[in-house]
């Protein structure tokens, strides 16, 4: 049975799908979320995003595609929120940035936060690698583990549930609705609206939101940084799912490996097949090879091309409750 007549037959009776939790539509608005520390301040939009079905993947004829986005499956996704905007250094910096003279954390909250480790600066190289950390400049040369450990700092700081989408939930996001090859249609040369990429980003990454959202009015989900997601890069994995009945938020939860997960989106450094909706990619050793530390940090990388946004789940997955990073110094590559 082919993935589409496989769609076709599972939209036509409702006794396959999953049951997914009631949603209040007027609970689950969009919101914007102000963290402070130490006297600085930054707020992010969090776009409300519906849950609901869709085709994971992309189909054989589509121009650029890879093997390991197929087969085509489908998946359901249950409501969350997620950010308008890549993760910017005016927020970062806060979680990361130690200050002179910054005061002891009062609230509960607060003393949860600064219980949870975060990184240096690194020795060998500029942290926003000479492109300039504007509090609209995404952030940058993150390591997962270090994506991972802000959505804990995150959590502890507003005592909501952040954390790194999954490729279910980001490409749900990206597509907003669609089936093309991008958010906008199939036509690659309107991508320059939508995208900053190598034929217009001019070698560099760009402030948050200057080119057109998507339909759920998101930005830069194609282009400008790629994206880390929750999940290890398995470039079978597509393949252990049905293709006759919808998986619920399927997802490959990441081991304490310092490499291998996966980024979603395409950057400022690629060409339009790299930055279509179902495009994969995912991190390698030589994301590293400019760090001369020994052990190499497992908070910084030399991936200039590479961000990450958050999610925030309406409700939680069992599978990823409890979700935190294992990677430490002692990882494996």
């Amino acid at each position: 049975m082919g993935p589409l007549f496989a769609w076709l037959a599972l939209t036509a009776t409702c006794s396959a799908q999953p049951k997914l939790p009631a949603i209040d539509p007027v609970a689950h608005k969009s919101y914007t979320e102000t963290i402070e520390r130490d006297g600085a301040k930054a707020s992010f939009e969090m776009i409300a995003v519906p849950g609901g079905a869709y085709l994971r993947g992309s189909p054989s004829t589509e121009k650029g595609r890879k093997d390991n986005e197929g087969p085509q499956h489908p998946v359901q996704v249950k409501a969350f929120w997620i950010g308008k905007c890549e993760v910017t250094w005016g927020e970062y910096d806060l979680f990361w940035e130690k200050k002179a003279d910054e005061k002891p954390p009062m609230t509960d909250a607060d003393k949860k936060a600064d219980a949870i480790t975060r990184p240096s600066k690194a020795n060998h190289h500029d942290i926003d690698w000479g492109y300039g950390r504007g509090k609209n400049q995404p952030v940058i040369a993150i390591h997962h583990h270090g994506a991972m450990e802000y959505c804990r700092w995150l959590s502890a700081k507003t005592g909501k549930l952040y954390r790194l989408p999954t490729e279910v939930e980001w490409e749900w996001a990206c597509r907003a609705g669609t089936t093309t090859a991008f958010s906008f249609g199939d036509d690659p040369s309107k991508l320059g609206e939508y995208a900053w990429i190598e034929s217009n980003s001019n070698d560099m990454p760009h402030p948050v939101a200057m080119k057109k959202p998507n339909p759920w009015g998101l930005h830069d989900m194609h282009g400008n940084v790629a994206e880390w997601c929750v999940d290890e890069h398995d470039p079978k994995v597509y393949a252990t799912f049905p293709l006759d009945k919808l998986s619920l938020n399927p997802v490959k939860l990441p081991g304490n490996k310092r490499f291998g997960h996966v980024v979603r989106g395409g950057s400022w450094i690629d060409a339009p097949e790299r930055c279509r909706s179902a495009a994969r990619d995912f991190s390698v050793i030589g994301w590293q090879k400019k760090d001369p530390q020994i052990p190499q940090s497992i908070w910084w990388n030399n991936a200039d091309w590479v961000g990450f946004r958050v999610v925030c789940p309406v409700e939680e997955y069992e599978s990823l409750k409890g979700l935190k990073s294992k990677i430490t110094k002692e990882s494996p590559n």
